[in-house]
């Protein structure tokens, strides 16, 4: 059983990377997004990247830094599957999985402004923003001293396998592809 966990900037590809190894590698999906969704929803509040955020940084001052990643691993542990638990946003949520054994540390990076071209065509309920407000999105949530808050810098420097996705589809399935029977 392999878990793999998925950091990455917004819009950089992880969603694409996740499509590619349910579909051709038969990994499950447990998504960190779908996890806070269903915290909002329950509230009766609506889903949004603040209210996302919001909650998730909420959760992890009240549970710890790793709360969210390690729900998310139980539930892999339980499927008894090949899995992919995407999108790891912390330090501690990497060093608490990466302490269990037997998880990889996958990163995706993208030029920005070919990710907000991306995330623009993707129409996701939290996709319609302004360049400006991508960017300061971003930027927000690239490095932080709070444990607790988004550091997508520090979670990427700590991936097993990095992918460059700047070309097209095939260009990444390949990278992929070269390094999933590696470990």
């Amino acid at each position: 059983m392999k878990i793999i966990g998925i950091t990455g900037t917004l819009g950089a590809g992880k969603g694409t990377i996740v499509d590619y190894l349910t579909k051709n590698h038969g990994f499950q999906h447990f998504s960190v997004r779908g996890f806070l969704k269903e915290q909002i929803e329950q509230r009766g509040e609506v889903v949004n990247r603040d209210s996302l955020t919001f909650t998730a940084n909420a959760l992890r001052a009240e549970f710890g830094p790793s709360y969210i990643a390690e729900q998310l691993w139980k539930q892999a542990q339980l499927s008894g599957s090949d899995c992919i638990i995407e999108s790891i946003r912390t330090i501690g949520e990497v060093q608490a999985l990466k302490s269990k054994g037997n998880f990889t540390l996958f990163s995706v990076d993208t030029d920005r402004r070919i990710r907000y071209e991306r995330i623009l065509l993707r129409g996701s309920e939290t996709d319609q923003v302004s360049f400006e407000t991508f960017s300061n999105n971003e930027d927000r949530e690239l490095q932080s001293a709070d444990p607790n808050k988004q550091n997508l810098s520090g979670c990427m420097a700590l991936a097993d396998f990095h992918f460059l996705n700047n070309g097209t589809f095939q260009d990444l399935y390949h990278q992929i592809d070269q390094i999933i029977h590696t470990f």
